[in-house]
């Protein structure tokens, strides 16, 4: 199985740096960009769904970390709507440069939703580095 998915990572690395290469060599012209896009919203829905097909197949094999899985889970639906209701309970101005104005309220709580889950996941997952080294410098 290793194997597999080491030789499938090689192909998408491969299928990247060709994509790569096209868009340089033709100056980032409009088709290039826009099949880059595209493999990008195609790696991150395909990093998504092995991220919850591995969570699934670890749950069926050990059912003994599904209270763990929970209570993740529920940790990170806490921390979007914790997020999303800040967003939403005061107004931020984007400036829409195209349209010589602002972007709506719909518009920017996501965009600050997403802005606060970022800073929060890169917190915790400095919080986590720092604290699993001290606590492997204990043992």
């Amino acid at each position: 199985m290793k194997k597999i998915l080491n030789i499938l990572l090689g192909i998408l690395m491969a299928i990247t740096v060709v994509l790569m290469v096209y868009a340089i060599a033709t100056g980032g012209s409009d088709a290039s960009i826009s099949v880059n896009l595209m493999w990008g919203y195609f790696l991150f829905v395909f990093a998504v769904a092995a991220a919850i097909f591995c969570a699934v197949f670890g749950m069926i094999q050990n059912p003994a970390g599904i209270k763990g899985t929970i209570l993740s889970l529920a940790l990170i639906i806490v921390i979007v709507g914790v997020s999303y209701f800040y967003s939403a309970g005061h107004t931020v101005n984007i400036v829409d440069l195209q349209n010589n104005g602002f972007f709506g309220h719909g518009e920017t709580v996501i965009t600050e939703t997403s802005i606060l889950v970022t800073y929060v996941a890169c917190v915790a997952a400095f919080v986590t580095a720092v604290a699993t080294e001290i606590w492997g410098a204990f043992k």
